[in-house]
């Protein structure tokens, strides 16, 4: 085992041979839009992010999925699965099956099994004084999805970022294993704040954060102004606590941002 549960890293790695090591990760979630097509692709695209998180490639994906098929149209899952399929395909790897169970709540995922060489794995344990963090994705998705359901965000609004969401990281990670990349992480759950201190954990370096070059998606900020937050922001501070040190002045809304949980970031 290359990489297992001690990093808190994005999949675990597991060594064939010298030059071919196995990337394995599981994720899913409940639908965060009502589109079912929209949902299975964001959970696809989530899901395949652990494995270029590690500087990998998709191989093949099994469906996870959990349905109360005695409660909703069962087109509805056809659609999700039709959704995480074309995602999966778009990655060019191969959907292999999958698992499913009757629920009282849907949910939907993957889980994945990339290939990566053993001498170029990204974790995120390396990183050095002096580098620069580049982001793929705006932040703030958390709050957006939460606004929809409030009735805060009409649903245009949120659709036109989806396509954003939905992206698959594989073109980033196609363009950072050019350079000499040193660290990596999929920004989700913990925010940008948790993220970026696992990252600074993992090497013991202080990591800056210059708050007005993070991009955020539009009304991300607004949303907090007009009283929306997360389940997760609280717990996502109370992780943060005495690792963090604000250099500017920012009200508590902007900071809300930094503790903002991502889905696909």
């Amino acid at each position: 085992m290359l990489v297992g549960i001690e990093t808190n890293d994005d999949a675990g790695v597991y060594k064939i041979n010298r030059d071919l090591a196995l990337i394995q990760t599981v994720d899913f979630f409940t639908p965060i839009v009502d589109d079912p097509y929209w949902f299975g692709q964001i959970a696809a695209a989530n899901a395949l992010s652990d494995v270029y998180a590690m500087g990998g490639k998709p191989l093949t994906a099994l469906n996870l999925v959990m349905f109360p098929s005695q409660k909703l149209d069962m087109g509805f899952l056809k659609e999700i699965l039709r959704g995480g399929s074309d995602k999966v395909r778009e990655a060019e790897a191969s959907m292999a099956g999958g698992h499913s169970v009757d629920d009282n709540e849907p949910k939907y995922g993957l889980a994945v099994t990339g290939s990566v060489h053993p001498e170029r794995i990204l974790t995120n344990c390396g990183c050095r004084s002096g580098d620069a963090l580049i982001l793929t994705k705006p932040l703030g998705t958390g709050v957006l999805f939460n606004a929809n359901r409030s009735g805060k965000l009409s649903y245009p609004e949120l659709e036109a970022i989806l396509p954003r969401v939905a992206d698959l990281n594989r073109k980033a990670i196609e363009a950072a294993l050019e350079f000499d990349v040193h660290a990596c992480t999929d920004v989700t759950g913990f925010g940008i704040l948790g993220h970026t201190l696992e990252l600074a954990r993992g090497n013991d370096v202080q990591i800056e954060l210059i708050y007005d070059k993070l991009p955020f998606y539009p009304n991300a900020l607004q949303m907090y102004k007009k009283g929306e937050t997360t389940g997760s922001n609280k717990a996502n501070r109370r992780l943060a606590e005495g690792a963090w040190e604000l250099g500017t002045q920012l009200s508590a809304v902007e900071q809300d941002l930094l503790f903002d949980p991502q889905t696909s970031g």
